[in-house]
């Protein structure tokens, strides 16, 4: 049997849609199963024990003739359709594989998804979709022993916490004040490595510490969160992994997203100390050090 799951991002999406990769696989143990995703994710996932395959979907418009007939022989000859990315763009690919058994929430589809989708955090909303297309559920945890990186070379004392201060950069009221986190860095007592993309270096001289911004890939952050004693940030890809991981989190929110629906999640589905503001400009440092563990 051959089959195919569809998953392109971003990164807190791909993490929090780890559990249903592991239960797919658990259900398909002998089968050929192909990840659809696109390249950030490619070389990541395909180190992962849930999938023979990767193919990347070039995303053609749809008056890219050539991308399309590439797409939909990508899309052909599979058993078993798993949709979990559910975008617009997704949903078209049911017709354009010629309609298999499908789980999503294309028209017409074997396995439909319920119309209260919506309303659920990403987590259930998954459990759900696969549990209507006849997999066990609850979602069980998955094992993340495949997802680690070499850190030695970066010398990391042998307790701290992790800082994430980066957010999208035209969402200002996402991010925590560079300012507040040096603020909570200084109230630990224990040193703080902060991470994020290189573009976020500024942040991270105005916090101090250790700084691994740009610094590290996917693999080497999974392993800093390892080693980790705690991991404040805000609403960011990188925060999603270290609930994964295991980390205790705190997880800062801001009215431009509903933690009931995004927020980082543990791997056993439990939910990190999640902080919210109108704007993260107005969260008191003294909130969130009133919830350290």
């Amino acid at each position: 049997m051959r089959v195919l799951v569809i998953r392109h991002g971003a990164f807190g999406d791909i993490v929090m849609t780890f559990p249903a990769f592991a239960a797919i696989r658990a259900c398909h143990h002998a089968d050929e199963i192909t990840l659809l995703t696109t390249k950030p994710y490619a070389g990541f996932l395909g180190q992962s024990p849930w999938f023979d395959k990767i193919e990347l979907d070039a995303k053609p418009v749809w008056w890219n003739l050539p991308g399309l007939l590439r797409l939909k022989r990508q899309l052909s000859g599979f058993d078993m359709v798993y949709d979990l990315q559910t975008s617009g763009r997704s949903t078209r690919y049911f017709s354009l594989a010629g309609r298999p058994p499908w789980s999503g929430i294309a028209r017409g589809c074997q396995f439909p998804d319920a119309a209260n989708r919506e309303t659920l955090h990403s987590r259930e909303r998954l459990e759900q979709q696969l549990r209507r297309a006849t997999l066990p559920t609850p979602l069980a945890v998955p094992d993340l022993s495949w997802l680690a990186g070499d850190i030695a070379g970066l010398n990391l004392p042998p307790r701290y916490a992790v800082l994430v201060p980066g957010a999208a950069p035209h969402r200002p009221e996402k991010r925590f004040p560079a300012e507040k986190f040096r603020e909570v860095a200084a109230a630990l007592h224990l040193p703080v490595v902060v991470v994020g993309t290189s573009g976020e270096k500024p942040l991270a001289d105005t916090i101090g510490g250790i700084d691994l911004t740009g610094r590290t890939d996917f693999f080497q952050l999974a392993s800093i969160f390892r080693g980790a004693s705690l991991a404040i940030g805000n609403d960011t890809g990188p925060m999603h992994l270290a609930a994964a991981i295991g980390v205790p989190c705190i997880s800062l929110f801001s009215s431009a997203s509903d933690p009931t629906r995004c927020a980082p999640r543990y791997q056993d589905g439990g939910w990190p100390t999640i902080l919210r503001a109108p704007t993260l400009q107005e969260l008191p440092v003294a909130q969130v050090l009133a919830h350290l563990p």
